[in-house]
């Protein structure tokens, strides 16, 4: 293990020392950022649109005239439910008592019609008013906009990091290679770990970089007010997206590596990865799949296959509630198939890297002894 983290912290020494990975993660860290804010500075007025069954309109314009109010007058409290959860009006004021909404109201209006009803109650009678009475018609979807909006922002990210870092492992070992500094190292280390160590290192900058991105994020979110309505749970699913990276990327750097020691010039190197790249872009199609139905059969059970599962599972994890033993299982699976891939690749690599000259073809590595 020595010569392995021998070889990781030359590759983190080595990326750190270079301007272009300082100046991309400063980038990184204020385009998040600002991204994060974004909402609060394009926004324009909140607009609702309110009803009213056998209740008189509350003056909600005078409390806050930098939003917009329509209201709608129902006929019966039937037809109210119908049009709250058609998404034709916000919240519906019944009998001036209860507020039918669908799922939890938006905090803002219902603190502005709390406080707007206790006032204009308390000047027409003079006693104490009870609040009002809150009642959701529908599903609970106070956080499933936020949910949507961090699966969205997750495949994106995720697969930009795993794609980068895994070209980047990929272009080192043919740099390695075609100048036989490979030789030289291999004089002094085992090829497992060379092999390892590239890939501990590259990864452990990955990490940085989605780290970077992370707190950045939610730095912005907490500034612009965003971060209210996350769900509860985000120390859980920064926790798990950490984790899914870290094998996500292991799965995918270990087979560049290995497929890109059968090529000595870094020319080649986008035709013998060619394979692995259509797999990944496989992988990020099927994550934006789950990003709209997160619980359906398709993202359901490729959450469970590697190396589907490395995105589509923490995609899920964000989009919806996942059980625990559902992400169990599918980390489960994604460990056993990133043991095989780490036997796979390591011989490989092996077996080619010291093959300079004209591409190895892969069937023939298998079969050498």
């Amino acid at each position: 293990m020595n010569g392995l983290m021998l070889v990781a912290r030359r590759e983190i020494v080595t990326q750190v020392r270079t301007r272009a990975f300082v100046i991309g993660l400063i980038i990184t860290a204020v385009l998040t950022a600002v991204i994060s804010f974004a909402p609060r500075l394009m926004g324009g007025p909140d607009s609702y649109t309110l009803g009213t069954v056998n209740s008189q309109q509350l003056p909600l314009q005078a409390a806050a005239p930098e939003a917009k109010f329509e209201w709608r007058s129902f006929p019966d409290e039937a037809a109210a439910k119908q049009a709250v959860l058609a998404g034709d009006v916000d919240a519906v004021l019944v009998n001036g008592t209860k507020v039918l909404t669908d799922g939890e109201i938006d905090s803002q209006l219902g603190v502005l019609m709390q406080s707007v009803n206790r006032e204009v109650r308390l000047g027409a009678v003079g006693v104490s008013i009870p609040a009002l009475q809150m009642e959701s018609v529908g599903a609970d979807t106070r956080y499933q906009a936020a949910r949507t909006g961090i699966a969205w922002v997750l495949t994106i990210v995720l697969f930009m990091l795993l794609f980068g870092q895994v070209v980047v492992v990929a272009m080192g070992v043919v740099e390695e290679k075609g100048s036989r500094i490979v030789e030289i190292l291999l004089s002094s280390l085992r090829p497992w770990q060379l092999l390892g160590g590239k890939i501990v290192g590259l990864g452990a900058l990955g990490l940085v970089n989605l780290a970077t991105v992370i707190v950045a994020g939610l730095i912005g979110a907490t500034a612009s007010g965003v971060a209210a309505d996350f769900p509860p749970g985000m120390p859980g699913l920064v926790a798990g997206v950490l984790v899914w990276f870290v094998l996500g990327y292991a799965f995918f750097a270990t087979l560049s590596a290995a497929l890109a020691s059968l090529v000595s010039r870094q020319e080649e190197v986008n035709s013998v990865l060619t394979p692995l790249t259509m797999v990944m872009m496989a992988t990020y199609f099927v994550a934006i799949y789950a990003v709209n139905d997160p619980t359906g059969t398709l993202a359901t059970v490729l959450s469970y296959v590697p190396p589907f599962s490395s995105m589509i599972m923490p995609v899920r994890m964000a989009a919806t509630e996942v059980p625990l033993w559902q992400m169990a299982a599918s980390m489960a699976g994604m460990a056993l198939a990133l043991m095989a891939v780490l036997a796979f690749g390591a011989k490989v690599y092996e077996r080619a890297v010291l093959r300079t000259g004209a591409r190895v073809k892969l069937g023939d590595v298998l079969r050498t002894r």
